[in-house]
């Protein structure tokens, strides 16, 4: 990540001590590992280092679109050096890693990688889309967060086979795999907005950002007529209020909502397993196994 400017250093350094869980190159290496018996190369760390880059390179870009001065409990980036300077680094970090690509000649891996960044920001730019009308189906929402979330983490498991086993029914496999876990994993997401535990962001969050959410669409699919236009109206011009906010949270809860994304986010996850059990039992597999009840079971 390193550059001439020094002004960049200081940044890249502010982030490179303040990462998360990393559990994208975690799932880069571990189906590279599942596919080949145990095997990584240098094109795996690649890989995973590019799948880095343009995860952070994403999230510094969100904080700017969302407005947000925290990041995992720490400043963002664009509230300590401002939009500005946030949107070039993040500019940065996205050529950073297609160069690493490129200067090895990993096109492979690129077009998985460049194919994930484009459908990152079409999901996005359809989730404000939808937003402004609240007319989101469940497909739609299924498509918003296959795009904006499950793309990123279907990457990361199409690449760690690709750069192991290259042109192999497997990549499209574990792709698939990828996919599956990064669905569930936003629904998990979706969820903490009605839960009571403190995760780092306060509930209620996405209906004050009028996000639809799928215990919510769920709610308004299955409720009568005036009911409907009193959460739609709750949404759009009392998503500031909190007894509002409150109210809503309850009667999604009290209408089978949140059970319902419960049962879905555990079908994608049984989806998910079914195609590791697949392979040979070994301590890469128990170890996704893990990863995938851990999107699941996670607390934050």
């Amino acid at each position: 990540m390193s550059s001439k400017v020094a002004l960049l250093n200081r940044i890249t350094h502010y982030i490179v001590n303040r990462k998360g869980k990393q559990m994208r190159p975690m799932f880069v290496f571990l189906v590279a590992k599942l596919v080949s018996g145990g095997e990584v190369n240098e094109r795996t760390y690649r890989g995973a280092s590019v799948i880095e880059l343009i995860h952070t390179a994403t999230l510094v870009h969100d904080d700017v679109v969302d407005d947000s001065n925290r990041r995992r409990g720490f400043f963002s980036i664009n509230a300590l050096w401002k939009n500005k300077i946030a949107v070039l680094v993040g500019d940065y970090l996205l050529s950073k890693g297609l160069l690493l690509s490129i200067d090895y000649g990993d096109f492979d891996l690129l077009r998985i990688i460049s194919v994930a960044v484009r459908e990152m920001s079409e999901g996005e730019l359809l989730q404000i889309e939808k937003a402004r009308k609240l007319d989101i189906t469940e497909e739609i929402y299924y498509e918003i967060i296959r795009q904006k979330t499950a793309t990123l983490i279907a990457a990361c498991c199409g690449l760690g086979a690709c750069s192991v086993v290259p042109e192999t029914e497997d990549v499209e496999k574990m792709r698939k795999f990828g996919e599956l876990i990064g669905m569930a994993f936003q629904i998990k997401d979706d969820l903490f907005d009605y839960g009571d535990t403190a995760i780092g962001k306060p509930t209620g969050i996405d209906i004050k950002e009028q996000k639809m959410t799928l215990p919510l669409i769920y709610t308004l699919n299955n409720c009568s007529k005036d009911k409907r236009k009193w959460l739609i109206n709750s949404v759009k011009n009392h998503n500031k209020d909190k007894k509002r906010v409150k109210e809503v949270i309850a009667f999604v809860k009290e209408s089978g909502g949140l059970e319902y994304g419960i049962k879905i986010m555990n079908d994608f996850k049984d989806q998910a397993l079914s195609i590791l059990s697949e392979y040979p039992n070994s301590d890469y597999r128990s170890s996704l196994e893990l990863m995938v009840n851990y999107v699941i079971d996670r607390k934050k």
